[in-house]
């Protein structure tokens, strides 16, 4: 069993981690899982729990809390009728293998280096809410043939690399594609799950060499896992009756701001800065 004085901290720094990404997805619409592997990241190295494989640990914790948000998003979207299943049915398998292959790459790669890929996807993404245009278009219609044989592998992908579900590539996909944002954001969180259930089976297996928070079963740790999606459950609904409050729209690019910086900071640690 872990000692008290290593679990106690452990569990007050990620009760308040799993709070503040419950009220931002509640507020803005956006993953946890770009606040959740960040923030993990410091928590546990602040905790003495560095090493070379820290961010693989990160990145599974944050893909396991998404299997049960996403499910959870997609009963309540499903209810009104705006998941997509012809979208979800279509771009399942290369999703699917797309997330398997990002763990088997994942896996081999050490801290500095999944740091330098987060830094460097999440500055796109960043920018991307802060300066993108609601009637920007690719298309009318969702890529099909070649073009979705290439980008649904690729969207699982990079997910995993990032530890995060379907919101932020896949919104943007959508709706470059003509699909409302709503459509979009519900279909998305299929995409979270069809990301989050193979990549999480598959990180319960990566042995990881270098000491571990307590009670982690192969990159995934329990513990946070557990009191993230407690938290997020509660904290969720005020960030949904806040954005029913004031307009999200500046809040979006407040955190777009906060996303750029936390990105250019792992940049930076990942760089040796």
């Amino acid at each position: 069993m872990p000692e008290m004085s290593q679990l106690l901290p452990m569990l007050a720094l990620i009760a308040g981690i799993g709070g503040f990404a419950g009220v931002l997805a509640g507020l803005l619409g956006v993953g946890g899982g770009i606040v959740l592997v960040p923030a993990f990241f410091y928590a546990f190295q602040s905790l003495g729990f560095g090493g070379p494989e820290l961010m693989q640990i990160c990145l599974a914790t944050s893909l396991a809390t998404i299997i049960v948000t996403s499910a959870r998003s997609v009963h309540a979207h499903n209810k009104k009728g705006a998941v997509d299943w012809q979208i979800l049915r279509t771009w399942a398998p290369g999703i699917m293998i797309g997330a398997v292959l990002g763990v088997l790459l994942v896996a081999q790669l050490r801290t500095v280096t999944l740091q330098a890929i987060f830094g460097g996807l999440a500055l796109i993404v960043g920018l991307y809410l802060g300066f993108g245009r609601s009637d920007w278009r690719l298309g009318t219609s969702m890529p099909r043939g070649w073009r979705r044989a290439v980008l649904s592998p690729l969207v699982g992908f990079l997910s995993v690399l990032m530890g995060i579900g379907g919101g932020s590539f896949g919104v943007p996909l959508m709706t470059l594609h003509g699909r409302s944002i709503h459509k979009a954001v519900a279909t998305a969180a299929g995409f979270g799950l069809l990301i989050a259930v193979p990549s999480v089976i598959a990180f319960l297996f990566v042995e990881i060499d270098t000491a571990r928070p307590p009670l982690t079963v192969g990159a995934v740790n329990v513990v946070a896992f557990g009191i993230v999606v407690a938290m997020t459950l509660l904290t969720a609904p005020l960030g949904v009756r806040l954005a029913h409050a004031m307009d999200p729209k500046p809040l979006r690019r407040v955190f777009a701001v906060f996303l750029v910086v936390v990105a250019l900071n792992m940049l930076r640690k990942a760089f040796g800065g």
